[in-house]
């Protein structure tokens, strides 16, 4: 099940987002709290962890945007409650999930609960893929972590974890499978020195790619891959043969 927390102090607006979830949802969701407060929210959050947080943005004493700079750690999503539709600007700003407009309606609800499942079964499958490729690393030898440099020494990372490499002046930013993005001290093309050549592939001058990771290749108009997490990331014609090359191997193999 996954855990919900309420946050708004009209006790009508925290019945009626209530009663939707649990008439609605309640096989996949469970209101693990419902509370009055910034306050109590935060007491809340640290005790039972919840993936969704609904939260009022305007309430006396603190508001909903006070909530997230107080709170130790973000580990959950967003979806702001208002009666004041000036306030969706600020809550996108912040990357909230979503903003819903009391009174909260169904169809509403349901919107930002279809967003919510998307981003959560992305989440999720991302870890299941990184779990695989640490148990399939974690028999090859006792220590398998490639020291990458940074700008304040070095970052030890297991390859199967890179998802891709992208060049950024004589720096590159290091895009891990996990959501990580580690800045490293060296061009691109020093980093594919390093990096298991059967594995990463150059597909671009600014783009060096895990290949465990490519879903597919699209050729139709300009020359692009599709990652397993949905990003898409452009194939330069010099390099598509290597590319395609690499592919056919990994594939024999």
């Amino acid at each position: 099940m996954i855990k919900i927390i309420i946050v708004d102090d009209d006790p009508v607006a925290r019945g009626i987002l209530e009663k939707l979830v649990n008439n609605y949802f309640s096989e996949k969701y469970i209101i693990a709290s419902i509370c009055e407060s910034v306050d109590t929210a935060i007491i809340a959050i640290e005790e039972f962890d919840p993936k969704l947080v609904f939260l009022d943005i305007q309430m006396p004493d603190k508001n909903g945007f006070e909530l997230l700079k107080e709170v130790k750690k973000i580990t959950f999503d967003v979806v702001f409650t208002t009666s004041h539709t000036d306030y969706a600007l600020n809550a996108i700003k912040i990357s909230a999930l979503d903003y819903l407009i009391k009174p909260i309606n169904l169809i509403d609800l349901n919107d930002a609960i279809k967003k919510f499942e998307n981003k959560y079964n992305q989440i999720e499958q991302q870890k299941k893929l990184l779990q695989i490729f640490e148990n399939l690393d974690g028999g090859s030898s006792d220590f398998n972590r490639i020291a990458l440099p940074t700008e304040n020494g070095f970052e030890l990372i297991k390859s199967s974890t890179i998802l891709y490499c992208e060049a950024s002046s004589n720096y590159c930013r290091l895009i891990c499978l996990d959501g990580r993005i580690i800045i490293l001290s060296k061009t691109l093309k020093h980093i594919e020195q390093i990096l298991p050549e059967q594995i990463f592939q150059r597909i671009h001058k600014s783009y060096l790619v895990n290949l465990n990771y490519v879903l597919r290749f699209n050729r139709t108009n300009e020359l692009e891959i599709e990652l397993t997490t949905g990003e898409k990331l452009p194939v330069s014609i010099r390099k598509k043969e290597d590319f395609t090359n690499a592919i056919n191997r990994k594939i024999k193999t």
